[in-house]
């Protein structure tokens, strides 16, 4: 419980800060919101008529204590692009890049765990020279040029896959799909709108590839590093003596340990992606926080792009604090620390 309370202090003022970082930035950045909202041929009457709606004249402590008043209410404000509120935006466009990151990360965690077991199973061996080569390149590429390459390859050319879009546009009028979770793949599965659900996975498989791509690199190089430390502990020598297989020592006594280091990279790697996932979702047209996050800054929508700030902050602790809570699970010594 104390280790528990104390987490959830940490994860307080982490947000807290990240709060008063978003309030200070939409204060400094160049540009007026008044403008943003009347336009740029307004007069000065409506620009002071804009200031005084926002409340930009008052002083900064008030407006301060108006934000948070505001963030408490769960109100984030109005985006000045597509004058919805943010949390509605947020809300259409967060479950299409959660789509993408937590099929990425699954597929990542598919391929770099067993990677990483099978080089350090067979540690100084060709196998463990090809998947460190591999994961190399994997987190050197930069996700743009890689996303931009599948493309070329995989969809022009061969043709293997979609282009880009989240699903085929015509089956709107031909199979349309009832909304539940606004995360297409789920809702079609649920409706068994099998058309759509096709034509998602389709379209998912590439830029799902590309997400996964740097965490897979980082969880088989992990994942290596970690088991081959754990062999060489003492403990598992005596396993061995016990008569213990080998499969069975690696499994059972040296996986479970090893998790931890991992847990805590796929936390991180979990918010990484996130963001990282805008550049793939530009390139593949995929209508998620990317687009948004585009469009907002390409408008100067200081309260939209305060409100992803937010929530890839909010996320980032959120999974931090249960991937915590997992690994002082797994091993009761995280607790000490």
């Amino acid at each position: 419980m104390r280790y528990l309370l104390r987490r959830l202090g940490q994860a307080v003022l982490v947000v807290a800060g990240v709060v008063i970082l978003t309030f200070a930035i939409q204060r400094v950045v160049p540009g007026d919101p008044a403008v943003a909202v009347v336009g740029s041929h307004a007069s000065q009457q409506q620009l002071e008529q804009a200031r005084q709606q926002l409340g930009l004249n008052e002083p900064l402590p008030v407006q301060l204590g108006h934000y948070l008043t505001d963030l408490l209410r769960g109100d984030l404000g109005a985006s000045l692009h597509t004058h919805q509120t943010v949390l509605h935006d947020l809300g259409q466009a967060l479950p299409a890049s959660l789509e993408l990151v937590v099929t990425g990360l699954v597929l990542a965690v598919l391929i770099g765990l067993p990677l990483g077991l099978l080089a350090a199973r067979y540690r100084r061996r060709p196998v463990d020279a090809a998947v460190r080569v591999q994961s190399m390149l994997a987190v050197s590429l930069p996700v743009f040029w890689l996303a931009l390459v599948c493309q070329e390859i995989f969809a022009t050319k061969l043709q293997w896959f979609p282009i880009a879009g989240e699903y085929t546009s015509a089956l709107d009028q031909t199979s349309p799909l009832q909304l539940y979770t606004n995360v297409t793949l789920i809702d079609s599965l649920l409706t068994g709108n099998w058309s759509i659900f096709g034509s998602v996975v389709a379209h998912l498989i590439l830029p799902a590839l590309v997400v996964a791509a740097y965490p897979a690199g980082v969880i088989a190089q992990l994942t290596r590093a970690a088991v081959i430390e754990e062999i060489t502990q003492a403990h598992v020598q005596m396993e061995r003596a016990l008569g213990f297989s080998e499969r069975a020592v690696v499994l059972r006594f040296v996986l479970r340990p090893a998790l931890n280091p991992i847990l805590s990279v796929i936390a991180l790697i979990f918010a990484y992606s996130i963001v990282n996932t805008f550049l793939v979702e530009s390139v593949f047209n995929w209508p998620g926080l990317g687009s948004y996050a585009v469009d907002s800054i390409r408008s100067s929508d200081t309260p939209a792009i305060a409100g992803i700030t937010l929530l890839v902050a909010g996320v980032y602790v959120l999974v931090n604090l249960i991937v915590d809570l997992a690994q002082s699970g797994v091993d009761p010594r995280v607790r000490l620390t």
